[in-house]
């Protein structure tokens, strides 16, 4: 069953059990997989439906920061009840080891095409491979945080 297919049943059990919360970000969800589609005039497979949820869980998380901020905590929480619901369609993320090996990887890579030890000034070029390597697997914060202490060392 592929990705978009397993979030229609489960806005289909949502509606079934009268989850209003669940059903509600399921539905912002596949609003946006359709808004992405219809702009781009294509069907949208796994892997760019993960990114999609990447995306609204990024938004999620920079929302829940502004609300704390401002001290509005019933905002904030409903925020990250929306979080819970959309990442159950992520992958298994790679802990903090595995980032740090991939991105190790991503270097000698790099050393080896380029003939140098990547410095600062290639910090971009690490990042495109990593995003190209590890996205939907790994959180792109975590990496450039791997990319730098690589760069550091």
């Amino acid at each position: 069953m592929s990705l978009k297919e397993r979030i229609t049943e489960d806005m289909k059990t949502a509606m079934r059990a009268k989850d209003t919360e669940r059903l509600g970000t399921i539905r912002l969800l596949q609003a946006a997989i359709k808004q992405r589609e219809v702009d781009e005039r294509i069907t949208l497979d796994d892997p760019a439906i993960v990114a999609v949820v990447d995306k609204l869980i990024k938004q999620r998380k920079d929302s829940v920061a502004a609300f704390e901020q401002a001290q509005r905590q019933d905002l904030a929480d409903k925020e990250k009840a929306e979080m819970q619901v959309l990442q159950v369609y992520l992958p298994a993320r790679m802990g903090a080891e595995e980032i740090a090996a991939a991105v190790r990887a991503i270097a000698e890579a790099f050393e080896a095409d380029n003939g140098h030890r990547p410095t600062a000034q290639d910090m971009g070029k690490l990042m495109g491979a990593a995003k190209k390597t590890l996205a939907g697997k790994a959180d792109m914060g975590e990496v450039s945080a791997a990319i730098k202490a690589v760069l550091a060392s």
